[in-house]
């Protein structure tokens, strides 16, 4: 009967040094995708592009036309400003080379209805945004698009008016927040991409 050591064997490997095998082959192929990441914010500097920051900070927001002393009055100034911040930083705009254009639509829908009272409970606040981004140079249009929100609140009932007034304008507040980031998640993915 014969007896072989399998640890002076020279045809099976050792334990460590499969480990460290498969360690450096998963470190290898890290270090060549390191360089196909690329942050959406991030500087392109590197690259031969133009800041994003930069790209987005060179957009002027016109203001958003809704007729004077109503709801989507201040829901469009609401909107406008916060996408003129988010755009800029909070910091000085740059000179424009883009106009972004935006149309408000609102709507109201009873959700749930108490029975007793024919009462709405639950309301759901929608916005709807068309928009388009100009380039001031050339006067073509260069991103066309829309997007929606939908936000529900709760009308405590009918003794408690300033409350479900209350409810309706945080979900104003709420829906165009949701409005607001989608308008700049999409710029920004065109000013990256070019689509």
């Amino acid at each position: 009967m014969r007896v072989i050591n399998r640890s002076l064997s020279p045809s099976l490997p050792h334990k460590g040094g499969g480990r460290s095998l498969r360690l450096g082959l998963i470190l290898a192929v890290l270090l060549l995708n390191a360089g196909c990441f690329r942050p959406l914010y991030g500087s392109a500097s590197a690259i031969g592009g133009g800041d994003i920051k930069d790209k987005l900070n060179a957009v002027n927001v016109a203001p958003i036309k809704a007729p004077n002393g109503t709801r989507l009055a201040r829901v469009g100034v609401n909107v406008r400003d916060d996408l003129i911040y988010d755009l800029t930083g909070g910091g000085p705009a740059a000179p424009a080379a883009y106009r972004l254009e935006i149309q408000l639509r609102s709507h109201n829908l009873q959700v749930i209805v108490d029975i007793a009272t024919a009462r709405p409970d639950i309301e759901n606040y929608g916005i709807d945004a068309t928009y388009k981004l100009t380039e001031i140079a050339t006067g073509k249009e260069v991103v066309t698009g829309q997007t929606f929100s939908r936000v529900s609140y709760n009308i405590p009932g009918q003794e408690q008016r300033f409350a479900g007034q209350r409810g309706l304008r945080d979900a104003e507040d709420r829906a165009a927040k949701v409005i607001v980031e989608n308008i700049r998640a999409r710029l920004a993915s065109y000013f990256v991409a070019g689509t």
